[in-house]
């Protein structure tokens, strides 16, 4: 029988994992086996830049929190070495940082995802990870919002140059019949 201090820890742990995934936007699961510590800290660079929290977890602690939040689904991808990608404000951003790496690195496998409350397949993270990301969406909605007013501009002034142009034309005829 395990030890309390040993069996508190791992609560903590547990409870830890679970929180993860009650607040996270997003979460993807990866098998890092085989990536040298370059790699290892460049991955990990990259997603601390891109506000993502990376951590390797322990299959059978993950697969308590897992079934805590009734996840119960990510049971047959907690096998082998696991690590566990997770944001709680862009959904996109650790399936891209994390596809970009597993194209880079043949050795780092994407296991599986959720999204949302969603899983998904690693089919389902690389197509989440072709997404826009937020700033460039809210950049093409502030875009569609600008052209229309941009075209009311052009057009009003159009009306005022041509009202210009007229009130010239008209003032050069005065001139020339006065003279």
């Amino acid at each position: 029988m395990p030890k309390e201090h040993t069996l508190k820890q791992k609560r903590e742990v547990i409870d830890s994992i679970s929180s993860t995934m009650k607040s996270a936007k997003a979460m993807i699961f990866a098998d890092y086996r085989g990536l040298t510590v370059e790699q290892d800290t460049e991955l990990r660079r990259a997603l601390r830049k891109a506000g993502v929290e990376y951590k390797v977890v322990k299959n059978t602690l993950t697969r308590f929190a897992a079934k805590e939040n009734g996840l119960e689904e990510l049971f047959p991808y907690l096998e082998g070495p696991t690590s566990m990608a997770s944001s709680d404000t862009d959904p996109v951003a650790p399936a891209k940082v994390l596809c970009e790496y597993a194209k880079k690195f043949e050795n780092f496998q994407l296991k599986v995802g959720v999204v949302e409350g969603r899983v998904m397949d690693a089919d389902g993270i690389k197509a989440l990870a072709e997404l826009p990301s937020r700033e460039e969406l809210i950049a093409r909605v502030l875009g569609g919002f600008n052209a229309p007013i941009a075209g009311l501009v052009n057009v009003l002034n159009a009306n005022i140059r041509g009202l210009v142009i007229a009130l010239n034309a008209i003032a050069e005829q005065k001139q020339e019949a006065s003279a």
